[in-house]
């Protein structure tokens, strides 16, 4: 074999990619080497963030004379994966410890206390939801996810109303909200005085807008 040759196959296969240069040193005589596959591109998402000074995620749970009792979480954490597949998964976290009802103190002490969230052995209620298209925070519709509260944990669903914006999170709040029923979670004291049904409300904006 000359010289040149030898010259001239190194220089060509310093113009492959490693694997396909070895392929090509092991193909037959005459037989072309492989073409080169296309380069796959991996993309990584930052989590999109709650914005907790536009934010608000609170709760509303009725008497059982009709009078509604409205009451918020001021210490809260939320973000929305963002999915190798296109889809959103949210995580929120909520804690019971700074829950209050405005301007009423007796109501937040009973609602910190151990008859209802019970702050003190219980300080998170977090909920984790399944994959769920970006176009139903648009559209409205169903969001399916787990609950924790009081150390239990069940299947709820959220229910997300259609956006009143072009850009939902952004331009306007993501309103969504999820009933649950106390007693499933350990709360089924004060059963003469409340109703059994619990509802959470989500009014979500997020902290930045995803750039292009």
């Amino acid at each position: 074999m000359s010289r040149a040759w030898c010259g001239g196959l190194l220089l060509a296969l310093t113009g492959l990619p490693a694997g396909l240069a070895a392929q090509a040193m092991l193909a037959p005589p005459g037989v072309p080497p492989p073409a080169a596959l296309p380069t796959v591109q991996v993309v990584q998402h930052a989590p999109l963030l709650l914005d907790k000074h536009q934010s608000r995620l609170g709760f509303e749970v009725r008497t059982r004379l009709g009078q509604r009792i409205e009451g918020n979480f001021p210490q809260f954490e939320g973000r929305i994966e963002i999915l190798s597949d296109g889809r959103h998964q949210v995580h929120l976290k909520m804690y019971t410890r700074s829950v209050e009802i405005p301007g009423k103190p007796r109501y937040t002490s009973w609602m910190r206390g151990e008859d209802f969230f019970d702050a003190g052995r219980y300080p998170v209620v977090e909920f984790d939801s399944l994959p769920y298209p970006p176009q139903q925070v648009e559209q409205g519709g169903s969001i399916e996810g787990r609950l924790v509260l009081r150390g239990i944990s069940h299947p709820e669903t959220l229910k997300v109303e259609k956006a009143d914006c072009a850009r939902p999170g952004y331009d306007c709040d993501v309103v969504s909200r999820g009933t649950v029923l106390r007693g499933r979670y350990g709360m089924d004291n004060w059963q003469l005085a409340l109703s059994d049904r619990v509802t959470f409300v989500l009014r979500a904006r997020l902290s930045e807008a995803p750039k292009p």
